[in-house]
């Protein structure tokens, strides 16, 4: 294994608490050394002169589509697609065919991502192919190697179900990833119910169907003690829940993506299903409640929840899948529309991408420090790029970012001490 050294670089590490310039120093995967200028006896050096190096980022929402639905994307093509957004560690989630609800899946899936160019950290079921009816052996589960339960793509089906599952987990130190929406209160919804719905016609997917299974998970959390993660928050509402709930000491944490603080559902006009995911774009006035809640805390961290489809499958808006792809571009999307705009520093966005996602799954990533693996993202906050679909490292090309300027630019992404990618 290479010994590499990144030198004159910014290093921002929020799980060391320091920002610093100087050198790392990196010996067989390992980090040997941090701080001022040492001596040159590395095989690779990198010169970061102008560059920040912080910790690999962490995305807790992945959407691997491996096995089942591999003619999307897999495990090792999405790995490529972490690598080149300087993400090292992703947590994968169980909806694939079959569901990630039992331990052999689990097992597959930890296997395979052994050729990943990243880590990979499986996700199990909270309920038997995600049919809402019987839960799995969370116990299992973990053992296999699963570092949080979800139903994503689906809600637990019930509020009795969903109890059990966190008076199960309350002690294992398993994170439950909820999936918040009343399909109920959807009926087919395919964009935000309002204007946008009303001008072209289509039925709209209301906020009430977000606001209303927050409330629920918080509620059944605060009862059991428990910990909930609330996923890809989309609502002004749902931000308000979460804040209160905060206040109240209930053990809750919440993401969005970046798609939520840079668009709104104005761009659906287009009829172009690129923009179309689930929850869906909504109001101005929600994407800068988005904001404000990243700015004050109300949202920990930032995911892509990366969902991968065809070409085929995204041609036609109206019958196309939810989801959007975002793990070349959710950096960059933070540093332009985040950073740029001084909503944030450039520290906090780090911390909510690397530091805190990891904190949340209870893994060991998000911090640059001695005798630590080596996960480092090295980028040029300044860099401008145009987002080029077919550029992009996966099969999918189905990104809401297409065309777009964006500054901030991963040069070198390092996972398990070996450069996974470089620019």
């Amino acid at each position: 294994m290479n010994k590499i050294l990144i030198e004159n670089a910014k290093i921002i590490n929020p799980g060391g608490a320091f920002e610093q310039f100087g050198d790392i120093c990196i010996d067989n995967g390992i980090i040997s050394y941090i701080g001022d200028k040492v001596s040159n006896d590395a095989d690779i050096v990198i010169d970061a002169a102008g560059m920040v190096a912080a910790p690999g980022l962490v995305d807790m929402h992945v959407h691997m589509r491996d096995p089942g639905f591999t003619y999307k994307d897999d495990i090792i093509t999405v790995g490529e697609c972490a690598a080149a957004g300087g993400i090292t560690s992703l947590a994968a989630m169980p909806n694939t065919n079959p569901a990630a609800d039992c331990e052999e899946i689990i097992k597959y899936i930890k296997d395979k991502s052994e050729k990943s160019k990243v880590r990979v950290y499986p996700v199990g079921a909270i309920t038997k192919a995600l049919a809402g009816k019987e839960l799995t052996d969370f116990v299992s589960l973990k053992n296999a190697g699963a570092v949080a339960l979800s139903d994503d793509g689906e809600p637990v089906s019930t509020s009795k179900l969903m109890l059990e599952t966190m008076k199960k987990t309350a002690g294992m130190n398993m994170n439950i990833l909820a999936h918040c929406e009343d399909k109920d209160l959807i009926c087919g919804g395919i964009v935000n119910e309002g204007i946008v719905s009303e001008t072209l016609g289509v039925k709209g997917n209301p906020t009430l169907s977000e606001s209303i299974c927050v409330i629920r998970e918080i509620t059944l959390a605060k009862s059991a003690n428990a910990r909930i993660h609330i996923c890809h928050v989309s609502t002004a509402s749902s931000i308000e829940f979460i804040k209160y709930a905060k206040s109240k000491g209930v053990k809750v944490t919440a993401e969005t993506c970046p798609h939520y603080f840079v668009f709104n559902e104005e761009y659906l006009m287009n009829k172009d299903a690129d923009y179309r995911m689930n929850p869906p774009l909504r109001t101005e006035q929600d994407r800068l409640e988005i904001i404000q809640a990243i700015i004050d805390g109300t949202i920990d961290s930032v995911a892509t929840d990366h969902a991968p489809h065809t070409r085929e499958e995204k041609s036609g808006f109206y019958d196309a899948p939810n989801g959007v792809i975002g793990l070349e571009t959710s950096l960059a999307a933070g540093i332009t529309y985040l950073v740029n705009k001084g909503y944030i520093s450039l520290y906090k966005l780090i911390d909510m991408m690397s530091t805190v996602p990891a904190n949340i799954l209870g893994i060991e990533a998000g911090n640059i420090k001695v005798g630590a693996p080596a996960d480092i993202v090295v980028f040029d906050a300044a860099e401008h790029w145009t987002v080029d679909p077919y550029k992009l490292h996966g099969k999918s090309i189905n990104t809401p970012f297409k065309g777009m300027d964006l500054c901030g630019r991963v040069k070198y992404t390092i996972c398990r001490g070996e450069i996974v990618y470089k620019d």
